[in-house]
């Protein structure tokens, strides 16, 4: 009996000592995993669900549901589209198309990845974001560049705002790998020659937020 105790105790001992080395494995796989979350994928996850946040951007600052992330950028719907995007089943978007239709009411802002300072969500949000899961490769190719290209071919009026404050009013004429051309106008003015106050290059890293103007673009 003795050395069947014996070996009872050694056979508890190991699976203590193995479940204590794949907990500790595990631990460490987990740190690992968290260690390599982008801020897009914590995003997307955002997205999903739904969730209401705050962007604060450098030179501005909203809130809204977010319903896009690209490469390097951040759509989010200031009205309740968003909600009635997401209830249509269009959760993860696939192009600009997908993107103009979750903008409504106070339009679309657009907010460049490298502009923004802090993201706010409910906590539970935040730590769901944080959970593993399916990345969507295809949003994550298209870059705040094409959303701009799209936009100057669209011919929609859009409200800058720079990282230094600055709010400019007008149309995109076209854009570039790392700038857009803006026709600048009053709001709610057409993009005519006569109207137009001014052409200006912005480089994309001076730029805080884009809104599309009016009810749908």
């Amino acid at each position: 009996m003795r050395w069947d105790d014996f070996f009872e105790d050694l056979e508890s001992q190991l699976d203590a000592e193995w479940e204590s080395e794949r907990a500790a494995l595990n631990t460490e796989t987990e740190r690992l995993r968290v260690a390599r979350l982008a801020l897009r994928t914590r995003l997307a996850s955002l997205i999903a669900e739904g969730a209401v946040i705050t962007v604060r951007a450098a030179g501005v600052s909203g809130s809204g549901r977010a319903v896009g992330v690209g490469a390097d950028w951040l759509a989010v719907a200031a009205d309740d589209s968003g909600e009635r995007h997401r209830a249509e089943g269009a959760v993860h978007l696939r192009g600009s198309a997908d993107i103009w239709a979750a903008a409504s009411g106070d339009g679309l802002a657009l907010y460049p990845l490298g502009a923004i300072r802090t993201v706010q969500a409910e906590h539970a949000a935040v730590l769901r974001s944080a959970l593993p899961a399916p990345e969507d490769e295809l949003s994550g190719r298209v870059v705040f560049g094409f959303l701009m290209r799209d936009l100057a071919r669209r011919r929609r009026a859009v409200t800058v705002r720079l990282v230094d404050g600055e709010i400019l009013h007008g149309t995109i004429d076209r854009a570039g790998s790392d700038h857009l051309d803006l026709a600048v106008h009053e709001p709610g003015r057409p993009r005519r020659a006569s109207e137009v106050r001014a052409h200006v290059m912005v480089p994309f890293a001076a730029i805080g937020q884009v809104r599309t103007v009016g009810s749908s673009v």
